[in-house]
């Protein structure tokens, strides 16, 4: 049954990019809302003056306090399930859903129908996964958007004026924790790798959280032939008669499965007698980068697309209209025959691995906030790709002592500073350590903020700094 939100009493937990759009379409179904929030910063304030314009009521600087007669609670999805608001909640009975719940129950609401959502989730590869998807599916001709954990809002989409005939929808392990009655058309789990551990309290929870994604698919679930921890998810989900599991794989695929053969994108799973017969989908020229870990990518796109009906003509031409956003293995420039690569978005040690992987010398540009990360397997793995390293950021010192366990014969520069001139000096020497035919790669495995707003800043800083050497 519909949940009915007139005159309910629902509670908000946070403000930013997910509360402020449930306070407002919440209020505008009727609900009396209230938005509780940690922060009572000038942001926040700004945020809350705009709302309680609206008729709704802010609290600021308590967000562990359940208020009284709430009914129910939506919750940004960074929000942990432990805090106090949340045992508060669950002692009195009352129900705690995210953004993505909430959009989700309130699809189809205006009469539309409602449009199926094929959903993307993993460590790494998750935003360019869903924009891949997006551009063959408007390829295909199909009014669509790429939403969700990409920065564009859930809620827009479906309450909003523009109506559409599939989404494509990027999921956070935060998200779904938070929203337990999804049921997509078809879905996918990139990869699996330790990351978020702070939040989620265990690799297993982690995993857990990734793998409801796959709960109630009613066509396909796309798992990563090369990581059986997305397999023994789809094997664990409890799907509608008929879901079948659909791997992907940069090598020679199985029947049921998309792979690669002799540099061609090819689908053994939607096609007639795929024992015996498999579909050019495009070749591996038309992915931007074709990096190993974005032709992985351009795979699982490929698969829910095809899952949906998408033709295989429209599979490459999605990819070739495709490009990749800034600071996700971008090249920045050439200089003295040394490529420039900025992978700012590698923020933890999966992507780092991913990037490292796509080149064969390497001068590497490292370090930030490791988030408990650890760097030894990393570091084993791509020691013979190293001509040097140029360290930076707060954690830096669990690199080079990983560097010194892994790969002690790789010169090391390591940068004691965090001012705005940091990341000129961490290229010039990284500059000094290349020669001609090397990457001087970005791909911190950290994340930005000891240093810089985002990871995005972090990319510019490295590209102004590469430009200038070049001056």
């Amino acid at each position: 049954m519909p949940f009915d939100f007139q005159g309910k009493h629902v509670t908000v937990a946070g403000l930013g990019v997910s509360g402020v759009p449930a306070a407002k379409v919440l209020h505008g179904l009727g609900a009396r809302v209230t938005v509780v929030n940690d922060g009572d910063d000038e942001r926040a304030r700004a945020q809350a003056a705009d709302l309680e314009a609206l008729g709704v009521t802010v609290r600021l600087g308590d967000g562990a306090t359940l208020p009284e007669g709430t009914e129910l609670i939506v919750t940004a999805p960074g929000w942990k399930p432990d805090k106090p608001l949340f045992t508060a909640a669950h002692e009195a009975g009352v129900p705690v859903w995210g953004d993505v719940e909430l959009a989700w129950r309130l699809r189809g609401r205006d009469g539309r129908e409602a449009a199926p959502w094929l959903a993307v989730t993993g460590t790494n590869g998750k935003t360019t996964t869903v924009q891949m998807l997006a551009s063959i599916l408007k390829a295909a001709g199909l009014r669509t958007a790429a939403v969700g954990n990409i920065g564009v809002s859930l809620l827009d989409a479906v309450t909003g004026d523009e109506e559409y005939d599939v989404l494509a929808v990027e999921l956070s392990s935060y998200q779904l924790h938070w929203a337990p009655s999804l049921r997509a058309h078809s879905a996918v789990v990139l990869n699996l790798a330790p990351d978020h551990l702070d939040w989620h309290g265990s690799m297993e929870a982690y995993a857990a959280d990734k793998g409801r994604i796959y709960e109630g698919n009613r066509v396909a679930c796309v798992y990563n032939v090369a990581d059986k921890a997305t397999e023994d998810l789809v094997r664990e989900a409890d799907v509608e008669e008929g879901c079948r599991a659909v791997g992907f794989t940069l090598g020679s695929p199985a029947p049921s499965q998309l792979g690669v053969v002799d540099g061609i994108l090819v689908d053994r799973a939607f096609v007639e007698d795929r024992q015996k017969n498999a579909q050019e989908l495009a070749e591996v020229t038309d992915v931007d980068p074709p990096a190993p870990h974005n032709i992985a990518n351009a795979l699982a796109a490929a698969g829910l697309a095809r899952a949906f009906g998408v033709s295989a003509a429209a599979v490459r031409d999605g990819l070739r209209a495709f490009t990749p956003d800034a600071h996700r293995i971008a090249h920045v420039a050439d200089v003295d025959g040394v490529a420039y690569v900025d992978d700012s978005k590698a923020t933890n040690t999966h992507a780092a691995e991913a990037s490292l992987a796509a080149y064969d010398s390497i001068v590497w540009i490292a370090g930030g906030l490791a988030k408990g990360a650890t760097f030894d397997e990393l570091v084993t793995g791509a020691a013979k790709r190293l001509r040097g390293a140029v360290l930076i950021g707060a954690d830096r010192a669990l690199i080079r002592e990983a560097l010194a366990r892994h790969a002690p014969e790789v010169p090391v520069v390591d940068l004691d500073r965090t001012d705005t001139g940091a990341m000129l000096q961490a290229v010039r020497e990284a500059q000094r350590l290349a020669r001609p035919g090397d990457t001087v790669l970005l791909a911190p495995a950290c994340a930005s903020m000891d240093m810089f707003t985002n990871y995005n800043k972090r990319g510019d800083a490295f590209a102004e700094a590469v430009r200038e050497l070049g001056a």
